[in-house]
């Protein structure tokens, strides 16, 4: 909305600042920032009043993870709808809307979003930690990944490139053409984003300052991605739509900072299913506008270690009867070993940094 002032640049030279991906991108983190600030007490009031609070798994499923965090029970739950609130409307005010790839991310953080709070919303009114049947969420979010499909591949001017593989370290795409494939890859990585950062969302901000490093990170490799004088000199895939996504990033990036003002220990609010399933959607989706699809491994570290920890705790136990931690996802184990909560969150979001530093260091090996 605000691009727009870039056309009345003649009258005003000043306005010839609204053009500049990095400065509507800046005012973007700074907007979603202050949303977040602003309406953060009122949305914890709000959420209070409805009686929204997190219900906490009882001794009977899990012992242990009920005597460290019994205290949390009643804490309001989906705060996710502040930090996508700001993140949408500061995208709305400083993102160019002609753009087709910023419409394809507010889709997915809405419909995500939307899933989050359903799934939310009824863990709340059952007073039981299982929400949306893992079949039902599964299935919508192989929907979102079937958009995303369509919208690249139904596109000639896109087809070609959105259907490559392109790896971290070489020029050329690993695979040229990846056919009806892609849309299984897509899946994979908005799926798999999408799981892993709910996953996450199991401390007191520790999803929320990892989504800061990861929103920063991708920041950068969009507008890379989208700057043809500089994609050329690193030597990775252009795409001229994929700098607006700077603006999402960053929006993402400072609403995940105003948020965790609120969320950080001891929270008082959490994200929820609605803020963590819509977080790592878009950042799938991001990944696939760039075509660093395989960057978002390394850039996302924490939410791989916390997704892998999962995935291999139940497969031990189907396949040997024994577990591999003593509680998945990998931040209980942690506490189960005697680290205090916040040492976990501030351990992990180092890790955080250092995984998105390493992402990035990776586009001059090439």
């Amino acid at each position: 909305m605000m691009y727009f002032l870039y056309h009345y640049r003649n009258s005003y030279s000043a306005l010839n600042v609204f053009y500049y991906i990095t400065f509507r991108s800046i005012a973007a983190g700074v907007t979603a920032f202050l949303i977040s600030l602003m309406f953060g007490n009122w949305v914890i009031r709000r959420l209070i009043s409805l009686k929204v609070g997190q219900p906490i798994r009882t001794k009977e499923q899990v012992r242990e993870l009920a005597e460290l965090h019994g205290g949390k029970a009643g804490t309001p739950t989906m705060g996710g709808v502040l930090l996508l609130g700001s993140v949408v409307v500061s995208t709305l005010l400083w993102a160019r809307l002609t753009n087709r790839s910023i419409w394809l991310a507010l889709f997915t953080i809405v419909y995500l979003g939307a899933l989050g709070f359903v799934d939310d919303y009824l863990k709340v009114t059952k007073k039981k930690s299982d929400g949306v049947h893992p079949r039902v969420k599964m299935i919508a979010q192989l929907v979102l990944a079937a958009v995303v499909t369509a919208f690249f591949l139904l596109d000639p001017a896109s087809q070609v490139q959105a259907s490559a593989l392109y790896v971290p370290f070489f020029k050329e795409p690993l695979i040229y053409n990846l056919g009806w494939g892609t849309f299984f890859f897509f899946a994979l990585v908005v799926v798999g984003t999408s799981n892993a950062v709910n996953l996450t969302d199991g401390l007191d901000g520790l999803a929320t300052g990892c989504t800061v490093t990861a929103a920063l990170a991708f920041a950068v490799l969009a507008y890379v991605a989208g700057n043809v004088k500089v994609s050329s000199y690193l030597q990775i895939p252009f795409y001229p739509f994929t700098g607006e996504l700077t603006v999402v990033c960053m929006a993402l990036a400072g609403a995940g900072l105003g948020f965790l003002w609120f969320n950080c220990y001891p929270a008082r609010v959490f994200m929820g299913d609605t803020g963590s399933l819509a977080i790592g959607g878009v950042l799938g989706v991001v990944a696939i506008c760039c075509k660093q699809e395989l960057l978002l491994l390394v850039v996302g570290g924490v939410f791989v270690m916390e997704a892998m920890s999962v995935i291999l705790q139940v497969m031990s136990f189907k396949l040997t009867g024994k577990r591999i931690f003593a509680m998945s996802p990998i931040h209980h184990h942690f506490e189960l070993k005697g680290w205090k909560e916040n040492t976990v969150i501030v351990r992990f979001w180092i890790l955080s940094v250092m995984f998105a530093a390493l992402g990035l260091a990776t586009l001059k090996l090439r």
